[in-house]
């Protein structure tokens, strides 16, 4: 324990170092490079720390216009994504439980599906898809909820997961159904890349809106950290630590789900950073969330950041969905945890 406890705050520094270091690199990465001495120069120019003289109007508008939303929003993304698992983790006491556990990108599909094969929107455009989306992943997650609180109010993990294991089934029903009988070939490969996640449609208004509730969300957390330290041991040892637990459940369960299906309405569903990140971080910091947050949030953002240059760098001239890259990598990591796992039991 006195170890991990040493090894928390210098694991934060350095993943601190590591995502300013990736955003710098990343942002000069592209069809046009950039370098790296100009990307700090369009930086510091922007943000009236220097006059950028030497920067060119190009480099500025490439850095600073097209590529800064683009990586902001999958830094806040995946910050978002990390630290909502450990809640989710710590409130059902399932492992396995991650940011889609309640159904939430299976309900936000369907209302894309809706809005991009049938045309029933709220708005035109890219904001429409992305509209539906987010009352598609509302609509899921009520519906969860309402199956699997019991008559006492209380939320039972196993029957959480069950209704969000069933719901994600009955909207991946009804998604494949209206692709393939009214989609055609250019909806369902629409459909399919946004299923699968991307950032490739991110502006300024996108990344500030994702930054914004990135921040906003990592203060509620924190401020929630004794409670959920409490729920890691069980709910009988939190409610004899004082713990309010209908109320503080409900609360930290909505509050992710929102979380969740704003960034899924954003750049549409990403998974295994909510599920990996916290796993991996948890054998170094420990349980306690005073740590595990905010080093979750920081090692999720760097991974997020690399999976979509990696997305948009492997392929030249196509853009891979970030969702492909994502499972490349946690599959084997969530396989090498379970068999770890295993073998200690």
């Amino acid at each position: 324990m006195k170890g991990r406890t040493h090894a928390a705050p210098l694991l934060g520094v350095t993943l601190l170092l590591l995502l300013a270091v990736s955003v710098v690199i990343v942002l000069g990465v592209g069809s046009v490079a950039v370098p790296a001495t100009e990307v700090v120069g369009v930086m510091a120019r922007r943000m009236w720390l220097a006059d950028g003289e030497h920067v060119s109007v190009l480099a500025d508008r490439i850095v600073w216009e097209l590529r800064l939303p683009r990586v902001l929003t999958a830094a806040a993304v995946g910050a978002l994504l990390a630290q909502c698992g450990c809640v989710l983790q710590a409130l059902t006491g399932n492992d396995l439980a991650d940011p889609y556990l309640l159904g939430i990108s299976s309900g936000a599909a369907v209302g894309a599906v809706t809005a991009i094969v049938l045309g029933w929107s709220l708005a035109s455009g890219p904001l429409g898809v992305a509209l539906s989306a987010f009352v598609g992943g509302l609509a899921a997650l009520a519906l969860v909820l309402a199956l699997a609180t019991g008559r006492s109010g209380a939320l039972p993990p196993t029957r959480t997961i069950l209704a969000g294991v069933a719901v994600g089934q009955l909207a991946g029903a009804f998604t494949s159904f209206v692709v393939m009988v009214f989609g055609g070939l250019s909806g369902a490969r629409e459909v399919m890349t946004w299923t699968l996640g991307s950032f490739a449609g991110v502006r300024a208004s996108g990344a500030w809106l994702v930054c914004s509730l990135a921040v906003v969300t990592f203060v509620a957390l924190v401020s929630a950290v004794r409670t959920l330290d409490a729920f890691t041991f069980g709910e009988t040892s939190a409610r004899s630590l004082g713990v309010r637990v209908g109320r503080a459940r409900w609360g930290l369960l909505v509050g992710c789900a929102l979380a969740t299906a704003v960034t899924v309405s954003v750049v549409g569903p990403i998974g295994f950073v909510g599920l990996t990140v916290p796993h991996i971080v948890r054998l170094i910091t420990g349980p306690g969330h005073l740590m595990l947050l905010p080093v979750s949030g920081l090692a999720g953002a760097v991974l997020l950041l690399w999976s979509d240059t990696a997305a948009r760098s492997v392929a030249p001239g196509q853009e891979i969905p970030v969702g492909v890259i994502t499972a490349a990598i946690g599959a084997p990591v969530l396989v090498a945890l379970l068999r770890r796992q295993a073998r200690r039991s």
